[in-house]
């Protein structure tokens, strides 16, 4: 299990020239849909857990909780509110205990199996309706001496936006990660809050929902 530590950037005409003046490497480009459950009533969603179907791979990405000693002040304390911190879990059946332990009408069974079949059997059992769908292309470009990944992304709503990501082991050095993504950023010049792809869509598309999770400081 690891936690991404991730920081969005807005794509512009020259971003790409950037990334290879500061030496990035392009290690592919790939499409997928992306696919996002949760109860009618948000209760997923609204605790800040994105369940999604990726390419027929279940994924949950929990918030973790952030250490005090890694606290700082000034420039660098601002830097880290810019970022966000998942923990990624990728084990069905770990998820749908996760996803139980919020919802909690539920049956009382346990599917351990992942056949599609039973995967929309539990779906329909907790009550989770898709309530996001949207195809991404997306070019990957790697650093080497930083281990950061780049993402630039182009979803089907007209949405563009880059990610800085540094995935780190569970209780493993989150400040190195975020010292990285700072200095990323400072190299391309991204210093600001950029929204991601669910806030842009939620916000186009389920202004009620988008709504609900700003007010509970979700988004």
């Amino acid at each position: 299990m690891s936690v991404e530590v991730e920081r969005k950037f807005l794509c512009s005409a020259d971003t790409l020239k950037t990334l290879e003046e500061i030496g990035a490497v392009c290690v592919g480009q790939r499409q997928f849909l992306d696919q996002y459950f949760d109860t009618p009533k948000f209760d997923l969603t609204l605790k800040d857990m994105w369940l999604r179907n990726r390419k027929g791979c279940w994924e949950l990405k929990c918030p973790t909780p952030v250490d005090r000693t890694e606290e700082t002040s000034g420039e660098q304390s601002k830097a880290a509110a810019l970022c966000t911190r998942y923990k990624e879990i990728t084990n069905l059946p770990e998820i749908q205990t996760r996803v139980r332990e919020v919802v909690k009408d539920v049956c009382e069974r346990r599917e351990t199996s992942s056949s599609q079949e039973d995967e929309e059997s539990w779906l329909s059992k907790i009550n989770l309706v898709c309530f996001a769908a949207f195809t991404t292309v997306r070019r990957s470009f790697t650093l080497e001496e930083e281990g950061v990944q780049i993402d630039l992304d182009q979803a089907d709503f007209g949405y563009h936006v880059g990610e800085i990501e540094v995935l780190v082991p569970e209780g493993g050095d989150v400040q190195s990660a975020l010292e990285k993504i700072e200095r990323t950023a400072r190299k391309l010049g991204e210093l600001k809050r950029v929204e991601g792809k669910m806030n842009v869509y939620l916000k186009r598309n389920h202004p009620e929902h988008y709504a609900k999770l700003l007010s509970e400081h979700v988004l």
